[in-house]
């Protein structure tokens, strides 16, 4: 908790510069229209000078403070003050259990340290001592830091275990690894972390991934430039998995994004075959040929479209193997890993029912390209049903050559007693990222035109 920021004779543990950084950070990120990772990235980039430490505290705690963004704003505004970044600072600092003697040694003015405190936040920090973080008379959805718009989907996905899967979405994640097979093996990367000194295990599920027990500077870790090892979720992983791809075959990826599930499908392949990586983000697809490049990976090709309907998609209808359309989606069960993103409307400003319209036309687009008997795998970081199994269900009705391939089929080692028809992970129950996966069989013959 926010404790930690505390010796046991409570002086802080962090320092003044930490805390007007990240500051800084929160004003900008306040200020800016991009995701939070962007503006972060950008942010220290242009002070190569910080060092690690430095770093990984600022990241901390600015993911800490995004984390209690709607209870920090209530207690923030029960106290009469306006919702600003330095003051839901100061009360995070407060109901960490820092004292107004103590936040106020750290708030000095001096060089690279926060602005003093005026008299009306010392006020502000007097009147939070004693309080946490959390209290029973806030409303539910500020106390599980959940946006209005996502409340009533999230609360009929889940019926009792609401509260539950909200609070696992409030927790840091977990850092993943997956191992590319092509460049080294699971034993031996495990041996090389374990020899820096890191708590590191495979992964429960993923044949490829290993799960880090601690936090560390991604620096520290040479085998992630070599090539050798992916940061990829576990949940992401066992999506890739789903697709099933075989050597020489046909396959695309048909948001590939950042490229990571084409990397891991490239590598179910063993380099044989064909991948085409898909997106419409030209930039997305240059960053994600140097990810390949550094893999190793050579049956890969990148394929710029102008949308879901490109013309390349039509050519190539009824051509390839394995279809995986990531679609995008609300991301909700990305929350934990991207805390920012649940106050901002879902689809980058698109709203849930464009979202789901635009699923839709990507889903059934993609699905021209899955030649007969080949399969469409449609998957998402989201955690609502209007995105995943209702997707499906409509999809399903407008396309009957189509049918489920039910997961105790397809992955046996993945389906539960009570889930054998489509992947479904959440950060309670599988300590992954949010995910849904279903993968959907094209009859062996084309119907008739």
């Amino acid at each position: 908790m926010l404790r930690r920021f505390f010796q046991p004779d409570c002086r802080f543990v962090t320092t003044a510069a930490q805390l007007q950084a990240t500051l800084d950070l929160m004003e900008e990120i306040a200020a800016a229209a991009r995701p939070v990772d962007a503006v972060v990235s950008a942010w220290f980039r242009a002070r190569p000078n910080l060092g690690d430490a430095d770093r990984g505290q600022i990241f901390q705690m600015l993911h800490a403070l995004l984390r209690h963004q709607a209870r920090l704003a209530w207690w923030v505004a029960r106290h009469g003050r306006e919702d600003t970044p330095r003051n839901r600072l100061l009360a995070w600092l407060a109901l960490g259990g820092g004292t107004p003697e103590q936040i106020g040694r750290l708030f000095n003015g001096a060089r690279l340290a926060p602005a003093v405190l005026t008299d009306n936040e010392r006020a502000l920090l007097i009147k939070l001592q004693g309080s946490t973080i959390s209290s029973a008379t806030m409303p539910e959805e500020v106390r599980l830091e959940c946006p209005p718009w996502a409340l009533e989907p999230l609360r009929q996905r889940f019926g009792a275990d609401f509260a539950r899967e909200m609070a696992a979405l409030l927790t840091p994640p977990p850092l993943d690894l997956r191992v590319n097979p092509i460049k080294s093996t699971r034993e031996a990367v495990l041996g090389a972390l374990h020899g820096l000194g890191l708590a590191a295990e495979p992964s429960r599920l993923a044949p490829y991934g290993i799960r880090i027990k601690e936090r560390l500077s991604l620096a520290n870790l040479p085998m992630l430039k070599s090539g050798e090892v992916e940061i990829q979720d576990e949940g992401s992983q066992l999506v890739a998995l789903l697709v099933d791809a075989r050597p020489g075959e046909r396959v695309v990826d048909f948001c590939a994004g950042a490229g990571g599930k084409t990397l891991a499908i490239a590598a179910q392949m063993a380099n044989k075959g064909h991948v085409i990586a898909c997106d419409i983000s030209e930039g997305r697809l240059k960053r994600s040929a140097e990810r390949f490049r550094r893999a190793g990976v050579h049956n890969i090709e990148t394929r710029l479209l102008s949308s879901e309907t490109d013309r390349w998609v039509k050519r190539h209808k009824a051509g390839f193997d394995r279809v995986l359309v990531d679609a995008p989606c609300s991301g909700t069960g990305t929350w934990r890993r991207n805390p920012d993103a649940r106050w901002r409307t879902p689809g980058d400003g698109l709203g849930l029912d464009n979202l789901r319209a635009l699923q839709a036309k990507i889903l059934a687009s993609a699905a021209r390209l899955v030649k007969p008997g080949g399969r469409l795998i449609y998957a998402t970081c989201s955690l609502l049903s209007d995105e995943n199994e209702d997707q499906v269900a409509a999809f399903l009705a407008a396309h009957p050559h189509f049918k489920v391939a039910p997961l105790r089929h397809v992955a046996p080692q993945l389906a539960s007693a009570d889930a054998a028809a489509y992947l479904s992970l959440t950060p309670a129950d599988d300590d992954t990222d949010g995910f849904f996966a279903a993968v959907l069989q094209r009859e062996p013959a084309l119907p008739a035109e």
